[in-house]
């Protein structure tokens, strides 16, 4: 064997034992730092907010949760890089064809797949919430607002994704101006009755034409006033509740009786 040959065929088995080296200290790293990232997310509290929304349960059902899942997204994020890297040590990776394209292609899926996740706790979460908040207007209009939201902040976290895969931003604002659109439209014809109640509550609560403790007459319905609020009037008569929207007591008027 000549010295040319025997120190290529050393330089080979080096490169090959640091690249296989490399791919090594890679795992153990990405474990680390993915053991790291759950203790942090867990610390945060990460697993309190996430619980009880769609992609929890989700993670759940698969035998893990968000905080495993994004610890582990991070963990397979260095795996992959030190694999690449010691592919790339051990000569077995065309550097010039393949590298630039995984280097500015993986961080890009990474970035589009935490944006999909967080859009679908925010979605979620900020749905659970809004739902909370307005549980008490007892109207079947409002049933919609929490799904508004949802996906809403579903589609925007679609649109960031799309976006870093690199779909043309041209498409991209179209789609928003085609939600955007429908949302309005639609939203205006969903909540045409909540809008008229809320204004008809105003107007009753900035006039009072009758109080708390009132008896008074809608319609066919008659009790005594429980409760005034901005979409909805509590009548009570016999033990029975009678919930009025605002806008029926403004579109058939009001008799308050007195004795």
């Amino acid at each position: 064997m000549s010295f040319h040959g025997g120190l290529n065929e050393f330089l080979t088995s080096s490169r090959f034992l640091l690249g296989s080296a490399i791919f090594v200290a890679g795992l153990l790293l990405g474990y680390a730092v993915g053991g790291i990232i759950r203790r942090l997310l867990l610390a945060i509290g990460l697993d309190s907010t996430a619980e009880g929304t769609t992609f929890e349960r989700t993670a759940q059902g698969l035998g893990t949760s968000t905080v495993g899942v994004l610890s582990q997204l991070v963990a397979i994020g260095i795996y992959t890089a030190a694999a690449l890297s010691g592919l790339f040590i051990a000569g077995l990776l065309n550097t010039q064809a393949v590298v630039p394209f995984l280097a500015a292609f993986f961080p890009k899926v990474f970035i589009a797949t935490l944006a999909i996740i967080a859009g679908l706790l925010v979605g979620d979460k900020a749905a659970l919430l809004v739902g909370e908040k307005l549980r008490s207007i007892k109207l079947p209009e409002v049933g919609l607002l929490p799904i508004v939201v949802r996906y809403s902040i579903f589609y925007i976290a679609a649109l960031i994704a799309l976006g870093q895969l690199g779909v043309a931003t041209g498409a991209l604002i179209v789609l928003l101006a085609a939600y955007t659109f429908a949302l309005i439209f639609l939203g205006g014809l969903a909540f045409r009755d909540l809008l008229a109640t809320g204004a008809a509550g105003v107007y009753l609560l900035l006039e009072e034409p009758y109080s708390i403790g009132d008896e008074i007459r809608v319609g066919d319905r008659s009790g005594i006033v429980q409760e005034v609020d901005l979409f909805v009037t509590y009548v009570e008569e016999n033990g029975e509740e009678y919930i009025v929207p605002n806008r029926e007591v403004f579109r058939e008027g009001v008799i308050r009786i007195r004795e």
